[in-house]
């Protein structure tokens, strides 16, 4: 296009008409075309037409410059919430329809745009919130509208797409608007946390939390940036570059003295730059009280520093014609005893009062040191250093906000409710859309995979994909190791392939890593640094042996990966091809004579050795909790963690595979350790992985479906999410033995989704009492097998796939359904107890919701893992399955099993199978059966299939009627045990 052409005159047409519409409704297009014409040459006068425009755009592609000018219009009008010019809810056909409407386009035009700009798809954030008082308008958003705009254009300067951008700006919203109001003259303390995942760009989002804070009016902004060194300046780096920008950083000084002289993205002009500074230019200025290689000190840059300029002295600082003239100031601090202790003096020095400061507190990784783990049963309990310090500035300063970020909120989600100074999200929890391009744990899982097991191939299965398993037999067989290294540097000479043969460029892979992570402690780092060294300069890369091994790596493993989830980056059709580039690629991880970096120190970080905002690193990384938690490991690519921890959220965070992958998302590997000795136990890492994520997802959906509003009011608050996380999860307790919920979560409809307790019992006794309870259901079936199948067609990138099994098949009362499922004993008896009060509704309503329950029994394949069952004895399929928490099973159910039984309750549309059609009815629930039988029993089963009765785990699935739906609508019933403290979620037991 070139400039003056008619196509350049239409698009600086349109951008004009557009931009004079940012910030406004849509207006009728051909006015505004009009208005901008006279601005422009005469030309454009012609060009202001509704036909020039669908003329032009005929002839455009997705990615054609007057495209992206509408694209990102289009998507800002799909994304904001609740506009006065639109009843429609955002991103659906109606509310472009809307948007159309207004601009008053034909519907030629319409049909164009909506090819060439779909309505986006992507997820909005969850929001579980208590009431609150809006004032965060759009009059208000535009006040003072400088650090959002900015950083806005910083993020679309990067390449992020307009949907992505929408979507962060929708998600920093739904944090902002539930802050107090900076200007008003009652203090209010709120808290929020924001849930995202391990590595997703969670910094991007309260950047945009913290932008959008301080242009409404908020003065103060401490953010908590962990428990290490590295990952505080990590995180005071990226808020300098994309957010306070270069005016505000030297304040005056040369580019010389700045603190990031010999950082590369400052000298390649990659910080934001305003021109000059805020202040001068109508803004306002934004001071820090850290720097990238300095954390907060005592008097440093003089008390003063701290001090608010107030215009009108005899107004308070929150009043806005104080407020919106008076600087914000911005720290960075480490969660350290030393380092808040001295913020906290500071604080009680300056002369302005803390009551009228608004104050935004961000705790990046919240659920680590924030939390407050001291044993509030002790009567001299004492708070734990690092929540004590946070404690005192949320007392000291009654206008501060606090908002925890975090990937793993359990521990923040159990935080004591009652306690007025600690930091329970009382106000707010937002759960993050998962980003596009994000690979997270569920991308390295087969979780309800449709494809049969024996079925699954590199194209169908992410464990397949990109997890091999680590087997080793012995302290000296480091076989898997070797070929974990054998990964790295093949994955190496791909990237290097990639950017000269594949059109990326050089130097796009900045960076390449491989993380090994097996342990803590630095004296097995260091013998892990001498066995990884003997290997790297034994594997002969450059010679036969080293090419050989790589040749049948590249064979078995890079190129069929590839083949099929390269996503259009280049692949080699031969290793001769690929094979050039091993030498490079070995050299430019060795060539220094040090392909491995130890990172158990922040000295590694500040000597330069693993920085990666100041060199590009292709090496191998050893190390442990330094790297486990917050900080980014670019370029990984293979990983190899052998390491167990206690606890789902230690063991969530230690997963530095997660995150974006451009260019090499095929390439990611992830050697798992699966036969790791812990004490007496051998566990699986991977399926330690995968209940985690069971978790965390099925957390998420939870929140997702309770977030509904009913009758405008949230069916739940953010006090309610304990007991409610408590059901799916009774391992996790209330910090306080001494306290209980005073909200109880009652009964949970589950109308036409897939049920599955696994909280069965343990005790002898009780699984006796089981296996004899549901005998007569097993003796009651028929001896015919019958065959279902349920087709599920393709859907985006799953293939079309067709589930089959037989089973046995009986029917149940609902009566006699429900004294089964009463009788039924439980090793954590809360977890079905809300399940059982929906049964129970539904079962004896004066118009009852269900007719009767269909009985499956599912049966194996082949002849097999058969046991007798019953009082008659008859052979039936048993399934072998651990429990991976006392008292929890993983997943029981087999995911082909699901799809018929969700069509029979009327949950999926027809499934294609006569059978399966055939038994399909309005009222009509489904049960699945499972005997469970568990590693330590197998070997005791008989050779004619019997096996004494407390060694079988009677399990069952069910999915109730669809129609078995409450009239008011309502997912969740509670009740409280103290009326008086409604809404208070503990009471004292004592």
């Amino acid at each position: 296009m070139t400039t003056g052409s008619p196509d350049d005159l239409l698009l600086r047409l349109h951008t004009a008409a557009l931009s004079d519409m940012r910030t406004s409704r849509p207006k009728k297009l051909l006015r505004a075309l009009r208005y901008q014409a006279e601005d422009l040459p005469e030309r454009a006068h012609d060009l202001a037409t509704e036909e020039a425009f669908t003329d032009a755009l005929e002839g455009s592609g997705a990615t054609d410059p007057l495209v992206e000018a509408w694209r990102r219009r289009l998507t800002d009008w799909d994304f904001v919430k609740d506009p006065a010019w639109s009843r429609a809810p955002e991103r659906t056909a109606d509310r472009r329809g809307d948007v159309y409407g207004l601009l008053d386009l034909s519907e030629r035009t319409r049909k164009l745009l909506d090819t060439l700009v779909p309505v986006s798809r992507v997820e909005a954030p969850v929001v579980i919130t208590d009431e609150f008082t809006p004032w965060y308008t759009p009059g208000a958003e535009r006040g003072r509208p400088w650090y959002w705009e900015s950083y806005r254009s910083c993020l679309e300067g990067k390449g992020w797409t307009p949907e992505a951008v929408a979507s962060l700006d929708a998600a920093s919203d739904a944090v902002v608007e539930r802050l107090a109001d900076p200007t008003q003259p009652t203090a209010y303390q709120s808290k929020g946390l924001v849930v995202g995942y391990v590595q997703s760009g969670k910094t991007a989002n309260f950047a945009g939390v913290i932008a959008k804070a301080v242009d409404a009016g908020y003065r103060l902004v401490i953010v908590l940036g962990g428990t290490l060194n590295m990952l505080r300046a990590q995180t005071q780096r990226r808020l300098d570059m994309e957010l306070v920008g270069r005016e505000n950083i030297l304040r005056g000084a040369s580019e010389f003295e700045s603190d990031y002289a010999d950082d590369p993205a400052w000298s390649q002009g990659r910080f934001v730059s305003f021109g000059d500074l805020p202040s001068v230019l109508g803004g306002f200025d934004i001071v820090r009280l850290t720097t990238r290689d300095d954390d907060y000190q005592s008097l440093l840059q003089g008390i003063t520093a701290l001090e608010f300029e107030k215009q009108e002295p005899a107004l308070p600082l929150h009043d806005p014609r104080n407020l919106h003239r008076s600087s914000a100031r911005l720290m960075v601090v480490k969660k350290n005893k030393g380092v808040l202790t001295k913020l906290v003096q500071d604080l009680r020095k300056i002369k302005t009062p803390l009551s009228e400061i608004p104050v935004l507190i961000v705790d990046d990784e919240s659920d680590e040191a924030s939390v407050n783990t001291s044993n509030p049963t002790k009567t001299d309990a004492d708070r734990t250093a690092i929540n004590r310090k946070i404690s005192e500035l949320l007392r000291m300063l009654p206008r501060a906000q606090y908002v925890g970020y975090t990937a793993t909120p359990f521990a923040n989600v159990f935080v004591d409710p009652s306690d007025s100074e600690d930091i329970f999200p009382k106000d707010f929890i937002v759960s993050l859309p998962r980003p596009e391009g994000y690979m997270g744990a569920r991308d390295f899982h087969d979780l309800d995979s449709p494809v049969p097991e024996e079925e699954r191939t590199f194209a169908n299965s992410n464990e397949r994909a990109h997890v091999r398993d680590i087997l080793v037999e012995g302290d000296g067989d480091d076989a898997c190791l070797q070929r974990a290294m054998d990964m790295f540097v093949l994955t190496a000479a791909m990237k290097l392939y990639r950017e000269d043969r594949g059109g990326l460029g050089d130097r796009y892979f900045q960076h390449h890593t491989m993380l090994i992570h097996e342990s803590v402690r630095t004296d097995v780092h260091r013998e892990l640094l001498g066995q990884v060294t003997r290997l790297w300069w034994n594997a002969g890369y450059m010679g036969p042996s080293g090419h050989e091994r790589l040749r049948t790596l590249f064979e078995t493993d890079v190129a069929p990966v590839s083949e099929v989830r390269a996503g259009g980056h280049a692949v080699p059709s031969s290793y001769e091809e690929l094979a050039t580039y091993v030498g490079p690629a070995v050299t430019r991880i060795g060539g220094d004579d040090k392909p491995i970096i130890v990172v158990n120190g922040d000295k590694d970080i500040e000597t330069g050795q693993a920085d990666f905002d100041k060199r590009s690193i292709w090496k191998i990384l050893i190390g442990g909790q330094k790297l486990a938690r917050g900080f980014t490991v670019e370029g990984l690519t293979v990983s190899y963690f052998r390491r167990r921890a206690g606890n789902a959220s230690t063991l969530m965070q230690m997963g530095r595979w997660f995150g974006f992958r451009e260019g090499y998302r095929d390439l990611v590997r992830l050697f798992l350790g699966r036969a790791e000795t812990v004490g007496a136990k051998e566990i699986d890492l991977y399926a330690a992985f995968g209940a985690i994520c069971l978790d965390e997802e099925n957390f998420r959906t939870e929140l997702r479906q309770y977030a509904t509003m009913i009758d405008g009011r949230p069916q739940v608050t953010p006090d309610r999410v304990p007991p409610l996380v408590s059901q799916h999860l009774p391992w996790l307790k209330p910090t306080s033995p001494n306290k209980m919920y005073n909200a109880r979560l009652v009964s949970v409809d589950s109308s036409g989704q897939w049920q599955e307790p696994t909280a069965y019992p343990t005790k002898a006794a009780d699984l006796r009492h089981n296996t004899h309870l549901w005998a007569p259901v097993f003796d009651a079936l028929p001896a015919d097998l019958t065959s279902f199948s349920c087709h599920f067609p393709a859907d985006g990138e799953r293939p079309a796939v067709t589930h089959r099994f037989d089973a046995f098949v009986g029917r149940l009362a609902p009566a006699a359904f429900l004294a089964l499922a009463r009788d039924t004993r439980w090793g954590a008896p809360s977890q079905f107890a809300p399940h059982l009060a929906y049964l129970t509704e539904i079962t004896e309503a004066a118009t009852p919701l269900v007719d009767d329950w269909l009985v499956l029994a599912p049966q194996h394949a082949k002849r097999g893992a058969r046991l007798k069952l019953g009082g008659s004895g008859r052979d039936l399929a048993w399934f072998g399955r651990d429990r991976r928490r006392h008292p929890l099973f993983g997943a029981i159910s087999e995911p082909k099993h699901r799809g018929s039984a969700l069509r029979i309750a009327g949950a999926l549309a027809d499934s294609g199978d006569p059978v399966t059609e055939g038994l399909v009815a309005p009222r009509r629930g489904v049960v699945i059966l499972y005997p469970l039988v568990e590693p330590r029993h197998r070997s005791e089963i008989t050779t004619d299939g019997r096996l004494a009765p407390e060694k079988i785990v009677t399990a069952f699935s069910f999915v109730a009627p669809s129609t078995a739906r409450r009239a008011d609508g309502k997912v969740l019933h509670f009740t409280t045990f103290d009326s008086s403290k409604e809404g208070t979620p503990i009471i004292d037991t004592r």
